[in-house]
């Protein structure tokens, strides 16, 4: 096993609020299909309405309705933020998906009726009914009929844990990303909202020149501009930098995550040292502790 440094320091992560779902489908290609779609422009609160990603594959004897499935987290820093993201995202991307169905996963006492809302859609020739044991709107569409749940619930969530990985070469700092990825996939209730759960361009909060940018590139982490910079957090034989993004269900979720995911990229050869984002405590009250 390579032996990295592993920085004592700690990602800093945040309260955000955070729904918890599961798409089924006639197969899991479908189901697939449907909760990529439902989680798409979601990489980061930066810039983007929500974070959201796929949890985890649900083999048909897991799920309500014996189907294959994929569970989904949707992240927003308020209930009403994530209410709006659900009746979008759930009406635009999973109802219009072929053979779909959707059911909550999350028990919480504040809850929203997505399913009595989106029921709206059959114009009158909704009904509610009670299925799999559960409360279950049918929505009459062209294909067939559409089943959703009436109420999911809403829960607080921990959002920022993160982890830079800094390699001898890019080549193998993406194959470290990768495996700490698969890590982390393994770990239900955690997403990676980035692109294949890696992050290419992390950033810093604002900027040192334009005063408009609420982030911009982390150049203390650029490879290409060790010599540029006074600042450079780069060992001197560091070329390639990817971080790993990932949002929980729950704090110990997210410590996990982060356990797996260092776990897995001291398995790759070529990895220098393993490093976190924080701001000394302004972002959150979460301390996700590299070295525990």
């Amino acid at each position: 096993m390579n032996s990295p440094i592993i920085e004592d320091t700690y990602a800093e992560a945040f309260n955000t609020k955070a729904a918890h779902l599961l798409i089924t489908a006639a197969t899991e290609d479908l189901a697939k299909t449907a909760a990529t779609e439902a989680t798409g422009f979601a990489t980061s609160f930066i810039g983007c309405p929500a974070e959201a990603g796929i949890d985890s594959y649900f083999p048909p004897d897991e799920t309500p309705d014996g189907r294959p499935g994929y569970s989904i987290i949707i992240c927003q820093n308020g209930t009403e933020a994530v209410e709006g993201q659900l009746l979008e995202r759930i009406g635009q991307c999973v109802l219009t998906a072929p053979t779909t169905a959707v059911f909550n996963l999350l028990d919480s006492e504040t809850t929203t009726n997505l399913g009595f809302k989106l029921a709206f859609f059959a114009d009158g020739y909704q009904e509610k009914v009670e299925e799999y044991g559960r409360v279950m709107h049918r929505i009459p569409v062209m294909s067939g009929d559409f089943l959703i749940e009436e109420n999911f619930g809403i829960a607080d969530a921990v959002a920022g844990g993160n982890l830079f990985i800094m390699a001898k070469t890019q080549a193998t700092a993406l194959m470290a990303a990768q495996s700490a990825v698969n890590a982390i996939r393994q770990v239900r209730g955690v997403i990676t909202p980035f692109p294949g759960g890696i992050v290419a361009s992390g950033s810093k909060v604002g900027s040192k020149k334009y005063k408009f940018m609420h982030a911009t590139t982390n150049e203390e982490y650029c490879p290409t501009l060790r010599d540029k910079v006074e600042n450079s957090r780069l060992p001197f034989d560091v070329e390639g930098v990817y971080e790993i993004v990932f949002d929980g269900l729950n704090e110990d979720l997210v410590r996990k995550a982060t356990q797996e995911a260092i776990k897995a990229i001291k398995t790759i050869p070529g990895v220098v040292k393993i490093s976190a984002g924080n701001y000394g405590g302004n972002l959150g009250k979460y301390k996700i502790n590299l070295i525990e």
